[in-house]
């Protein structure tokens, strides 16, 4: 065998809870897992401050801190894990045959897809600045720390409307910014946010700049895209509920995707249209998008894969 083409039993994708729980089994099964990280190692978690709803950490964690453990446990178990990103990939045949940055050319019996998917953002230097101190892309996640807080959150379609009604539960007031003056969500949840009080439409509007000093968040200016005037809100928590984008662009063509271009499982299983190719986390669900959700499907894959190499 060269130095630039190895085989595997089981390559993994990517490498955020999903991809570090699929590596654990995997390695606990003795599949040998090899793992490319990909351009974010340990995923959307590394950009979360603190992670308060995981099982098994009461005092809550530092979501880098948490990747950093997910992976040396599959590396306990001898989990082959790599820094570098898939290019290519070919699954018209078994093995399937992948490509890495590194020149490695990899043939694979199984192959577990890991990327996850990535929020939108509306790409202001100061949403940047401010990440993880008090502009976030997920109200389950961290709407706790803005509790009986003012905060706002953009965007018009279900994503956000759920976001802001779940937010009202918990904040004081939740200002819902929209560049149209009417939603675009489904009428179910139109009539929920327009009929929860502590909930108030910023129509016609954009954010212009977050605001803020060391301690993070402090106001939004938005502008009204009608009149071109601004103003300022004060609010320590800004959401962005503007959609996700899979991570799934080098699969186009080689496993069924939906419109949306996530990738496609058979309900209650992480299999896709290809045998073999296996889908966990949130590069095939965007209704959760959780970090235990994510490591849920990634041992499911890890055990599909195992059971699939068995037959």
């Amino acid at each position: 065998m060269s130095s630039t083409s190895e085989k595997v039993r089981c390559l993994i994708i990517g490498s955020g809870p999903a991809g570090y729980t699929a590596a654990i089994y995997a390695a606990r099964a003795d599949l040998k897992p090899v793992v490319y990280q990909g351009i974010q190692p340990g995923g959307q978690l590394t950009i979360t401050t603190e992670v308060d709803n995981f099982p098994g950490y009461p005092e809550g964690i530092e979501g880098p801190e948490m990747m950093e453990q997910f992976k040396k446990q599959a590396e306990r178990f001898h989990a082959d894990i790599r820094f570098g990103v898939v290019t290519k990939v070919d699954f018209s045949n078994r093995p399937f045959i992948v490509e890495a940055d590194d020149g490695k050319k990899i043939k694979a019996e199984t192959v577990i897809i890991a990327t996850g998917a990535s929020a939108s953002w509306l790409g202001l230097e100061s949403e940047q600045k401010f990440m993880g101190m008090g502009v976030s892309a997920c109200a389950t996640c961290d709407g706790f720390f803005y509790r009986g807080k003012d905060v706002a959150i953009v965007g018009g379609g279900d994503t956000a409307a759920e976001e802001a009604t779940y937010l009202a539960k918990l904040c004081n007031k939740v200002y819902m910014i929209h560049r149209r003056d009417e939603l675009r969500a489904s009428k179910a949840m139109q009539h929920k946010v327009l009929n929860t009080s502590n909930i108030e439409m910023v129509w016609d509007s954009i954010p212009e700049e977050v605001l803020g000093d060391d301690d993070g968040v402090t106001g939004v200016r938005i502008k009204n895209v009608k009149t071109g005037a601004t103003r300022d809100l004060d609010i320590f928590g800004f959401f962005v509920a503007i959609g996700h984008k899979p991570t799934t662009e080098i699969f186009q063509g080689q496993v069924e995707m939906d419109q949306t271009n996530y990738i496609i499982t058979i309900p209650g299983k992480t299999a896709t249209s290809v045998e073999g190719i296996f889908a966990c986390g949130d590069v095939q669900d965007h209704y959760y998008r959780q970090a235990i959700t994510a490591a849920g499907t990634g041992c499911m894959a890890a055990i599909e894969a195992e059971r699939f190499l068995a037959s």
